[in-house]
């Protein structure tokens, strides 16, 4: 698809201009590259553009100049923003010690069609995408577009903190077509809008720009996690330094430290102490936009993190547009396996109540467990006696105890229904192991003796992470059910118990059906609901 500009209301910026300095704009010729006018107190005018900056006179600019813009603009937020009305233009303002203006940044706001068909399957695959790149480069026209192409078949809501998405004024522009949009405000307040669209508006998609702070990106995953497709773009320009920022790290599932036995130490050749993913992701893709023609994809963001986090990264897919306009696309490399994960243990022999389960997905925790128990889940899940070789026995206990789930420790292998143990163990063949497998018993095989794989290892023997079954979903209804009739009846909130993705997003549905307030608290893997009046 060839880009076409649609017009940009360049004449309405200029128009706010004193006539020398619009005129030494109009003179550059250059209009279509244009980025920004700069005005400053006491300094020469200058505009930017694409490839250079340009003086626009060689007189300093005077505080009648500078005057005669802020009376023909907009009122100022308390970000110092303003617009000029049914346009895309932002001006922005600085100010001295005592709150008057001296000076303007008046960016260009344009609408462009054609530029989402880079990635427009992507967008119009339902999954949540979240965007990076350098100021400039074009990441608000981009949503602008998504915004505009996704109205035509679902149900849109624009969170416009700075109007730069929808223009200034009451009536948004035309180029988020259909989309609805709501304004914020006041900036800081960004991550209550987002929330209020989600329970007032019954979006099914919600376009957000620039997520920056904490609570953003926790309303961000509470919105994720109702179901509702994100698209939205955040400060950083990879998914690298986005990890290093501890602010926004949350929305690529955040990382922790944890510490390695000395035998995985060893193995994968690095210090005790390492880090990991500390939850799943908000967003399933992340893109980096590196120039307005060429964009870096990683399709799968936990993969990518997970590879990162190993030392390992994953060369992202890389998407160019041509002169003519054609895309081409380079395929991300497939993810590297290590000899390690490449082993799979041998399994021990089948008894009646476990099944055999094929080899987890890449991103879990756990080594490929040699059976999976499954137990019997109704009214209450079923105690399992764990017997742990080698793996700390406290770890398990604290697992147990974060996850809710009725793991018992036990200190002889004869009295346990499962027995868990490291890599290391399990291939020395240990006579502990050897004795297990005799007698049938189910084994789990870590990779490591830390918190993270000993919660992803009960995770995987309560099947928390795969959907529940029918009956275990009916409990949850009625606990939910029962939660919403407490707080009908008087009760300020009631918290319900933590739950995995799936179950959060069905309890946030049965609160917006009664209409009541839901909100998700805490951190995975206790990131819980708590329902509550408005």
């Amino acid at each position: 698809m060839t880009q076409h500009k649609i017009t940009d209301d360049l004449d309405a910026l200029l128009d706010v201009l004193p006539a020398n300095i619009r005129h030494a704009v109009e003179e550059a010729n250059n209009s279509d590259y244009l980025l920004e006018v700069i005005l400053d107190l006491g300094r020469v005018p200058t505009a930017r553009f694409v490839e250079n900056e340009v003086v626009l006179s060689n007189k300093e600019l005077t505080r009648a100049e500078l005057d005669h813009v802020v009376e023909r603009v907009g009122d100022f937020d308390t970000d110092n923003r303003s617009g000029i009305e049914r346009t895309l233009h932002r001006i922005s303002a600085i100010r001295n010690r005592r709150g008057a203006v001296v000076g303007l940044t008046l960016r260009v706001g344009r609408a462009v069609y054609g530029t989402v068909d880079i990635i427009q399957d992507i967008i119009e695959s339902g999954k949540s995408v979240l965007i990076l790149g350098r100021p400039g480069v074009g990441k608000t026209t981009l949503l602008r577009e998504s915004a505009r192409i996704l109205a035509e078949n679902k149900r849109v809501v624009i969170v416009d903190t700075s109007n730069e998405i929808g223009g200034d004024g009451d009536v948004p522009h035309p180029a988020v077509g259909k989309a609805r949009r709501m304004q914020v405000s006041v900036p800081v307040l960004q991550h209550e809008v987002m929330i209020e669209a989600v329970e007032n508006h019954n979006p099914e998609v919600i376009v957000i720009d620039e997520i920056g702070r904490e609570l953003e990106a926790l309303a961000a995953r509470t919105i994720a996690e109702r179901g509702v497709q994100l698209i939205g773009t955040a400060h950083g320009q990879t998914l690298d330094n986005l990890l290093l920022n501890p602010t926004l790290s949350d929305l690529v599932g955040g990382i922790e430290a944890v510490t390695l036995s000395d035998e995985e130490a060893r193995r994968r050749g690095t210090q005790k102490t390492v880090l990991e993913r500390r939850a799943p992701p908000t967003f399933d893709v992340l893109i980096e936009i590196q120039t307005r023609d060429r964009f870096a994809i990683h399709p799968d963001i936990m993969s990518a993190v997970d590879s990162l986090l190993r030392d390992a990264a994953i060369s992202p897919e890389v998407r160019m547009r041509d002169a003519d306009g054609n895309i081409q696309i380079e395929k991300a490399a497939p993810i590297p396996k290590t000899k390690a994960d490449a082993k799979t243990p041998r399994r021990g022999r089948v008894p009646a109540t476990a099944s055999e389960e094929p080899t987890p997905r890449l991103d879990s925790t756990i080594a490929t467990p040699t059976l999976r128990v499954t137990p019997a889940v109704g009214a209450a899940m079923q105690t399992v006696r764990v017997f742990a070789y080698g793996v700390a026995r406290n770890r398990l206990m604290q697992g147990a105890k974060r996850l809710g789930v009725p793991a018992v420790v036990v200190r002889d292998v004869a009295e346990a229904d499962a027995l868990v143990t490291l890599r290391s163990y399990y291939r020395n063949r240990q006579q502990t192991v050897i004795e297990a497998e005799q007698r049938g018993l189910p084994i789990y095989v870590l990779r490591a003796n830390t918190v993270a794989q000993v919660e992803q290892f009960l995770s995987d023997l309560y099947s928390l992470s795969a959907q529940a079954p029918r009956d275990t979903m009916d409990d949850i209804r009625g606990e939910t059910q029962q939660a919403i009739s407490s707080v009908l009846n008087g009760e300020r909130w009631v918290d319900l118990p933590p739950g995995p993705s799936l179950v959060r997003r069905l309890q946030h549905e049965m609160a917006r059906s009664a209409e009541l307030v839901s909100h998700s608290y805490g951190k995975e893997p206790r990131r819980h609901v708590r329902i509550f009046r408005e």
